[in-house]
């Protein structure tokens, strides 16, 4: 699920970028606050998972109605919560789907609310008798719309606005109703268009600002030229959002409506269209087969974007970023032009087994000749998945910091790499190098397999119980660690932040009631305290087409203390002030959450690692207490606090530039706020400094990885505490 406030998508862009690259972000946000650009472009591609393809609808109702009778046996049977199909179900679907069609107020009218009225309370009826006479009539209205929708837009960006009115517009549409008409709904897309095209007016103008101090002949534009130039950018964007609109086929709707009826039992259950579980599996085992590309529609033409380190087509050496893909054969078989054709059904051709041979007719980004490329397809390992290491040594002592970013795991192949495995082999590497501490970093780690998460926290303990799993109506099953192997007995911190969730906080959670480690990040992690597990829904049916799978919530996990993760996360021994301090996210701010609870303590005993564990968090939260980047950093997210619920906006142009030169001026005090520069040297372990040599994608990587590493003020802090650490004798 998507959200479109400015908060939640600060949330998300900053969480991809360093230290240095997120204030930055912070700043351009809270100045220009929430882009209309970004809400319009977003509203509609959420729904399908930002896929942005294909033509044609494809209806399949055969399909439709096997889909809904096999969810709803499902989900009533097996689900963790016991949910009736009755009249607020139905409400809730009937919200739901039609605020995720329009969250942006853009289509319906409150006419076609009325219209859909009629349903209100009879969708769990119908879902009873695999009707879907509710979904048709939304989607026949919808489609109705998106067709009027290219008239008003094209109209309205025709002509220049009035940057003299006074008015504003309230971008938080859960607060605004339908428009009453097409009128009123003609004005909404009239002040949403010139929202966007004020943003990009003032960017054009702060840049001639800058032209100038740095040339004093620069030649300024006239306001109306730069308006205009800016017109024509929004009215680009928006004929490309629409492209991709129309490329949108009926799977890619229904599977919304499904995501509504599904979405109903909790936030965390969700329907797969089989692309979407295609790429859910690539992303938990981190690798695929194919030529190792990323690829993106523009227009009709098919880019690279990037290619994979020490991939198929890095390996050959001829394909390169910027090249646009014209044509795909498969070995000596006649060539297919993929020119016009949706992304994902591009993919298909180019992607395919290890082994077998692709040859691309490419137009070469440099000099936009034709040419052939063949290239033979193999496993494609997406590093950035997996486990890295790092070494620092801080005062004459050698420490290692693990970055795992997901509990990874192949349900397919039972031999192939996991996080458990690379977790262990890491460490032992890292052993051999003399480290006598180690930093496990689960920051951003959203989770993964819990397998996994069990496996790895078994590395730092003898041998227990590492967390408690309920079915619904069933008492806890207690997960142990049976293999007494210890891989790591020396110091640990586990660094988190309020995106660590589920199976970290499983890990943390278990270190921190065995007193094994010392948790230091954020407050509190994110708080999703449930299980989900996937089941491919063709196994329920001899249907013989594709019809994805669900990913459906059948436990609550609770830690070994009897506690629940969920909405309360795992509270840090040691908090550290950060951007988020004090903004409201995770799980207990999603709809229809799970509640926190507990359970009986499981029987456990205590490592005891430490003889100075509560002095060294004493005087960390002390060291915190009194540093004035850290204070300035708790300073800073009270402003961001105060400044997210501010959601509307002045479109008049002397207003909103005043707004935000006022905003600017706030944003000064917070310019140096992640400014930080350690004298700590890290660098990569012995083993992989061959494969860096080798690798210059890898090379490049993992200077950056190390150069924000020595800027980051967090991991600073938790070497502090590490080196503190007293391991008992």
């Amino acid at each position: 699920k998507f959200i479109y406030y400015k908060r939640d998508y600060f949330i998300r862009l900053a969480s991809n970028n360093s230290q240095a690259q997120k204030h930055y972000q912070d700043i351009k946000f809270m100045k220009k606050k929430f882009k209309i650009t970004t809400i319009l472009l977003a509203s509609l591609i959420f729904l399908i998972s930002i896929r942005a393809q294909a033509s044609n609808t494809n209806s399949d109702p055969e399909k439709d109605k096997i889909l809904i009778y096999i969810l709803r046996n499902i989900l009533t049977r097996s689900h963790f919560v016991v949910k009736d199909m009755n009249d607020d179900f139905s409400e809730y679907v009937f919200n739901e789907f039609i605020n995720g069609l329009d969250p942006n107020k853009r289509y319906f009218t409150q006419n076609d609310i009325k219209l859909f009225s009629k349903f209100k309370y009879e969708i769990d009826n119908q879902l009873l008798v695999e009707d879907v006479s509710f979904y048709n009539l939304v989607y026949e209205q919808f489609t109705n719309k998106i067709k009027n929708a290219k008239s008003y837009y094209g109209d309205l960006l025709a002509k220049p606005f009035n940057f003299k009115k006074k008015e504003t517009i309230d971008v938080d549409y859960e607060k605004v109703s339908f428009a009453k008409d097409e009128n009123e709904l003609i004005e909404y897309w009239r002040k949403q268009l010139k929202l966007s095209t004020l943003i990009r007016i003032q960017d054009k103008v702060k840049k001639q600002e800058k032209e100038l101090i740095k040339d004093e002949e620069y030649k300024l534009k006239s306001f109306e030229t730069i308006e205009e130039e800016a017109r024509i950018e929004v009215l680009n964007n928006m004929d490309d959002l629409y492209i991709r609109i129309e490329e949108l086929e009926h799977e890619d709707w229904f599977s919304t409506f499904l995501n509504s009826v599904v979405g109903a039992f909790d936030p965390h259950t969700t329907y797969m269209a089989p692309s979407i579980k295609e790429r859910f599996d690539q992303n938990m085992s981190g690798k695929l087969e194919g030529i190792g590309a990323r690829l993106q529609k523009k227009g009709i033409y098919t880019h690279v974007v990037e290619l994979v380190s020490g991939g198929p087509a890095w390996k050959q050496g001829e394909l390169e970023a910027g090249d646009i893909i014209l044509e795909v054969a498969q070995g000596n078989e006649k060539a297919l032009d993929i020119v016009g054709m949706r992304l994902d059904d591009a993919i298909k051709f180019i992607k395919g087994k290890k082994g077998t041979e692709v040859r691309l007719t490419v137009k070469k980004k440099l000099d936009g000749s034709n040419k052939t490329i063949s290239i033979t397809r193999d496993v494609v390992e997406l590093e950035e998945t997996f486990v890295k290491s790092s070494i620092v040594e801080k005062e004459s002592e050698k420490y290692g910091i693990i970055n795992l970013p997901k509990f990874y795991i192949d349900f397919d192949e039972k031999n192939y790499r996991d996080s458990a495995t690379d977790m262990e082999k890491e460490i032992e590497r890292l052993k051999k190098e003399g480290v006598t501490g180690l930093i496990i970093d689960l920051r951003n780690n959203g989770g993964g397999s819990l397998k996994t998460a069990i496996e790895i926290s078994g590395l730092f303990i003898n041998e227990g119980p590492i967390v408690q799993v309920k079915y619904r109506g069933e008492n806890p099953i207690i997960k142990k660690d049976i293999d007494p192997k210890i891989q790591w007995e020396g110091a640990v911190v586990v660094l988190v932040n309020e995106f660590s969730a589920s199976a970290s906080e499983i890990f943390a959670a278990a270190m921190q009631d065995y007193q094994r480690a010392v948790i230091i990040g954020g407050n509190q992690t994110y708080g999703k305290g449930t299980v989900q597990s996937l089941l491919p829904i063709n196994q329920y049916t001899k249907y013989n087409k594709n019809l994805g799978a669900l990913k459906m919530t059948i436990q609550k996990f609770y830690r070994i203390n009897g506690g629940s993760t969920q909405i309360e996360g795992v509270y840090s021994d040691i908090a550290l002030p950060s951007r988020y301090s004090y903004m409201k996210f995770g799980e207990r701010d999603l709809d229809g959450a799970l509640i926190w609870d507990k359970v009986n303590q499981a029987e456990y005993t205590q490592t005891n690692s430490y003889e100075n564990f509560s002095e060294v968090i004493f005087n960390s939260k002390k060291r915190i207490a009194s540093d004035s980047k850290f204070i300035l950093i708790s300073e800073y997210a009270k402003w961001l606090k105060d400044n997210q619920d501010n959601t509307s906006f002045s479109l008049n142009y002397k207003t909103f530039d005043k707004e935000n030169i006022a905003q600017e001026k706030g944003a000064q005090k917070f310019k140096s706020v992640f400014d930080y520069k350690s004298d700590l040297n890290f660098t990569s372990p012995k083993y992989e400094l061959s494969l860096v040599k080798k690798d210059t994608v890898l090379a490049d990587r993992r200077l950056a990885w190390h150069k924000n590493l020595s800027k980051d003020v967090y991991v600073f802090e938790a070497l502090n505490v590490l080196s503190e650490l007293k391991l008992k004798p």
